[in-house]
C-alpha cells in the first residue's frame, strides 16, 4: 500500500471521527448543557439531535427523572421545647439545567448535600412554630405543604432544582424520654381508669338504691293488699259464721267445743289444768249419767 493511500486512510478515519463527535442526542429524561471551553455556551438544550463543535464543546448531561432525597433522621424541638425524631425526604428533579450545573457541576450528591442541609433548616423552622400535637397529627399536612414550598422556592434559585414534595415519614421521641413518657402516660391512663370506676360504682350505688326503693315500695303494696284482702276474708268468714250461730247456737257451741277438745288434746303429753267448774268441760259432763 502506497504511502498516499495510507494518508487517505487516515484523513478518513479522522474526519469520521470528528464527525461522529461532532453530533449528540439529549434524551427525553435527560437534561443537557452545552459548554465551550467550560463555560455554558447553551444552557437546557431540548431532547433531540444537535450539532457541537469537536474539542471545542462539551456537553454535560442530567437525570431529568424524578429523584429522591431520603434525609437522616434528625433531632428538632418544638414550641414547647419538647424534643423529637424526625424521618423524612424529599421528591425532586432538576428544573434548571444552567443554574443546576453552576452551583452543582451536575453532581448529584453535590445537589443532595446542600437540598439536605435546606431541608433540615426548613424542618428545623416548621417544628419550632408548632406544639408536639400539632405536628403530630394536628397540622402535619400543612407542615409538609408548607416546607414543600418555602424548599422549592430556595432550591430553584439556588441549585436549579424543583422539589415536588416533602414528605415526612415518622415522628418519634427520643429514646432517653420515651420510659419517662410512658411512665407518664400510664399514670394518666390509670388515673382515667380511676375517675371511670368511681363513677360507674356512684352510677350502681344509684341503681342499687332505686332498686331498693322500687323493692320497699312494692312489697309495701304487696302487703297492703294481702292485709286488704286478709280482711275481706275475716269479714266473710266471720259473717259466715254469725250466719251458722244464728241458725243453732247450740249446735254451733257443740262444734266448737269438740274443735278445742280436739286441739287441746291432740298430744298424748298434753296437760290442761282448770277449775272443776270451768265450762271448757260442760258437754263431757253433759254426757255422763
Amino acid at each position: 500500500m502506497s504511502n498516499k493511500s495510507i494518508f487517505a486512510l487516515v484523513v478518513i478515519a479522522v474526519l469520521a471521527l470528528v464527525g461522529w463527535n461532532s453530533f449528540y442526542i439529549v434524551q427525553q429524561t435527560e437534561r443537557a448543557v452545552l459548554l465551550q471551553f467550560g463555560k455554558v455556551e447553551k444552557a437546557n438544550v431540548q431532547p433531540g439531535l444537535h450539532f457541537k463543535i469537536p474539542y471545542v464543546n462539551q456537553v454535560r448531561k442530567f437525570d431529568a427523572r424524578l429523584l429522591t432525597l431520603d434525609a437522616p433522621t434528625q433531632r428538632f424541638l418544638t414550641l414547647e421545647k419538647k424534643a423529637v425524631m424526625v424521618d423524612a425526604f424529599a421528591k425532586w428533579r432538576v428544573a434548571d439545567a444552567d443554574r443546576y450545573y453552576t452551583a452543582t457541576s451536575g453532581i448529584k450528591q453535590v445537589a443532595d448535600e446542600r437540598l439536605a442541609r435546606r431541608l433540615e433548616a426548613g424542618l428545623r423552622d416548621q417544628f419550632g412554630k408548632r406544639t408536639l400535637h400539632e405536628v403530630v397529627s394536628g397540622q402535619r399536612d400543612e407542615l409538609m405543604a408548607d416546607i414543600t414550598a418555602s424548599l422549592n422556592r430556595m432550591a430553584h434559585k439556588e441549585l436549579g432544582i424543583e422539589v415536588i414534595d416533602v414528605r415526612v415519614k415518622s415522628i418519634d421521641l427520643p429514646k432517653e424520654v420515651n420510659l419517662s413518657v410512658f411512665e407518664r402516660m400510664s399514670s394518666e391512663r390509670a388515673r382515667e381508669a380511676r375517675e371511670h370506676r368511681a363513677k360507674g360504682q356512684e352510677l350502681a350505688e344509684g341503681i342499687r338504691a332505686d332498686a331498693d326503693r322500687q323493692r320497699r315500695v312494692l312489697l309495701a303494696e304487696a302487703y297492703r293488699e294481702a292485709e286488704e284482702i286478709r280482711g275481706d276474708g275475716d269479714a266473710k268468714t266471720t259473717e259466715i259464721y254469725a250466719k251458722a250461730y244464728s241458725l243453732d247456737p247450740e249446735f254451733y257451741a257443740f262444734y266448737r267445743s269438740l274443735m278445742a277438745y280436739r286441739e287441746s288434746f291432740a298430744d298424748k303429753g298434753d296437760v290442761l289444768v282448770l277449775t272443776p267448774d270451768n265450762e271448757f268441760f260442760k258437754y263431757m259432763e253433759q254426757s255422763n249419767p
